[in-house]
């Protein structure tokens, strides 16, 4: 296959003045194997995109030329100061981030309820401002409240911010979380309680971000969820099973199977890479995760 056109034009245009280029002239090790990737054809029916926090080892300019050349169309939980990056680039916010205080301290605890708010009527207009649509929230942890007592808080602190969301047409997205391994003791770690949650919030503009990772972990049944849940799903997020590793044969989940399932929703949204790359060519890793989940 051949190289995307202005990939190897763009490539030399970010190193010509960043720090990229390392003190000897030559380029970044990862950054000449994004130069050596072919660019393959993608099929148009699942709009990829890629989580920014898994590739540390690149800089954000790095993995958006990077991604750009595979055809990813746009990068996962990047907030306003980088957004011009992503802009130059091409590349969609496709998960704003800026506004949470963080994973455990969320909407279900009314303590939260006015930073949160303040800090989402500040955020929202901006994401709006510069032609994003999604801002993620996270539920938080539990600290010994019952199910029931976590949907009404967070439904109580959620409304006071939809009127706003509507008007800028942003969309409020919570992630659900595993409370198994990873994430212990927070409350939105099964589909049925956000959807429920969603269903209180009465707004279009609340959905939930299905982490495929996460709710394996957590329930299972990954495709009846998604088939059943779909109204109320805005976003995905890959990862293997176990480990959060490459979405090869190496782990339980089939992502083709799984990919085929949201394409037949009629999903429009996007689909993030978060798995950590355990592979020492970890742009490889990528490029194999965005082709299996292409169906």
């Amino acid at each position: 296959m051949s190289q995307h056109p202005n990939r190897r034009t763009a490539i030399k245009n970010v190193l010509a003045g960043t720090a990229a280029l390392t003190a000897t002239g030559m380029m970044s090790p990862l950054l000449a194997r994004a130069d050596s990737l072919q660019s393959l054809p993608l099929k148009g029916n699942i709009n990829h995109a890629v989580c920014r926090w898994t590739y540390g080892g690149l800089s954000l300019e790095e993995l958006c030329v990077a991604a750009k050349g595979m055809g990813i169309k746009g990068i996962d939980l990047v907030g306003p100061n980088d957004w011009p990056t992503l802009q130059k680039h091409g590349l969609h916010s496709t998960m704003c981030n800026g506004a949470e205080i963080g994973l455990s301290e969320g909407w279900n605890d009314p303590q939260y309820h006015a930073t949160l708010i303040k800090n989402y009527s500040e955020m929202i207009p901006r994401v709006a401002k510069a032609g994003y649509t999604n801002l993620i929230c996270f539920s938080g942890n539990r600290k010994g409240m019952d199910n029931e007592t976590g949907l009404k808080n967070c439904a109580e602190g959620l409304i006071n911010i939809m009127p706003l969301a509507e008007k800028h047409k942003v969309v409020l997205v919570m992630e659900l979380l595993n409370s198994k391994i990873d994430h212990k003791d927070y409350m939105c770690d099964h589909t049925a309680w956000g959807v429920e949650l969603a269903k209180r919030t009465g707004s279009e503009n609340f959905k939930l971000l299905y982490d495929i990772y996460h709710m394996q972990i957590d329930e299972g049944d990954v495709i009846r969820t998604i088939r059943d849940s779909h109204p109320y799903i805005a976003h995905y997020h890959t990862a293997g099973v176990p480990g959060r590793h490459e979405i090869d044969d190496s782990q339980e989940l089939y992502y083709p199977a799984i990919m085929r399932a949201i394409k037949e929703t009629g999903f429009m949204g996007y689909v993030a890479q978060e798995f950590i790359p355990e592979q020492e060519d970890k742009l490889a890793s990528l490029q194999k995760a965005i082709q299996i989940c292409d169906v």
